[in-house]
């Protein structure tokens, strides 16, 4: 019995070792597909498992919104709904606009996913169950180590540019090779470990925690998480208490009401200017201003906001409570940081107290 219990674990091994974690994720979700929900919770257990071990960090990122999807609605489907919920609000805050059709999944899979999306959806204005972001985070993979990397010149302006005093950015961009600037690089995280005494550099591991999560949360378009706006709150404040969305409305604009224009300023001015007969100018105002030229959706102009409690604060934060607002606006931008004294005031501070380390 012993003997053929070590032969199934060597076989197991031996097993796994020859499935890429892609083909277990393909595995599972054919197994759903076929109504296997027990058989496609197992093999996503391994993933999640397999995914979790040293140097495989960006495949799980990669697979870590369908895991998550997937491993919910095989709960679902299984009828442990409350699970499914609570993993399905994870999964949403990879993809917050995702749908389901409900052709194609089971009714009960459904209903999981309306009741998680209801839970995080723009307009929501109970905040006492919204702490899916930290939950995330939590369950994020720490990447592998940097050190092995070759430091380029541009070290500076990536994520490390929330870090650096003035003096320390002068100094990095006056190095002249690549020795100078590794050996500087090596000193600036080793002047920020808070437990020198240790092997490891916890502070440039959580760091690299944050930017990994950053990168994979918040990319807009072709600018990195990390660098974006909430980018930056993440790094130095870490994740919200929790988080919410709320839709923008005229009359509690951010800016004015033509900031809700589908035109900007200049297109209306530009169609303003005379030319052509009255009737044309006319038009071209109409165009630029008229009927259909107001985004009102949710889906187009939302405010995200991020509220952080004492708990949760860097210690060098005096206040009990933080809110942070990202705008995101036709005409306007996305995820736009409203720069207000008090924010402005605690990520300053928060990125004093990281520079004197």
């Amino acid at each position: 019995m012993a003997f053929s219990a070590r032969f199934l674990s060597l076989s197991l091994g031996l097993f796994l070792g020859a499935i890429s974690l892609p083909d277990l994720f393909h595995k599972s979700k054919e197994q759903f597909q076929l109504g296997a929900y027990a058989d496609a919770l197992k093999t996503l257990e391994t993933l999640d498992a397999e995914s979790q071990k040293p140097g495989v960090e960006r495949d799980r990122a990669a697979l870590l919104p369908g895991l998550l999807f997937y491993r919910g609605a095989s709960l679902a489907a299984l009828g442990r709904a409350e699970e499914a919920r609570q993993v399905f609000e994870q999964f949403l805050t990879f993809a917050p606009n995702t749908r389901l059709d409900p052709s194609r999944f089971p009714h009960l899979v459904i209903a999981a996913f309306e009741s998680a999306r209801k839970s995080v959806e723009p307009g929501r204005e109970d905040r006492s169950g919204e702490a899916v972001l930290s939950a995330a985070y939590a369950a994020f993979p720490v990447p592998e180590a940097e050190e092995t990397q070759t430091p380029g010149a541009d070290w500076a302006e990536g994520p490390v540019r929330f870090l650096l005093a003035s003096e320390e950015r002068r100094q990095f961009a006056t190095l002249p090779d690549t020795v100078s600037r590794s050996a500087y690089i090596a000193n600036f995280w080793r002047s920020r470990d808070t437990t020198p005494e240790t092997p490891e550099n916890e502070f440039r591991r959580e760091f690299a925690k944050r930017v990994a999560f950053a990168d994979a949360r918040f990319t807009q378009d072709e600018v990195r998480g990390s660098l974006t706006d909430r980018g930056m709150v993440f790094l130095l404040l870490g994740p919200p208490s929790y988080s919410g969305r709320k839709p923008v409305r005229t009359g509690d604009d951010i800016a004015d009401a033509s900031g809700l224009s589908r035109y900007g300023r200049a297109q209306v001015t530009q169609a303003e200017k005379s030319g052509g007969s009255g009737t044309d100018r006319m038009a071209r105002i109409d165009k630029v201003s008229g009927p259909g030229t107001k985004v009102q959706d949710a889906a187009s102009n939302w405010v995200e906001i991020w509220h952080y409690l004492r708990r949760d604060l860097p210690p060098a934060i005096p206040y009990q409570e933080l809110d942070l607002e990202f705008v995101t606006k036709v005409g306007y931008g996305k995820n736009v940081l409203q720069r207000d004294e008090k924010p402005l005031a605690a990520l300053e501070r928060a990125r004093a107290a990281l520079t004197r380390r």
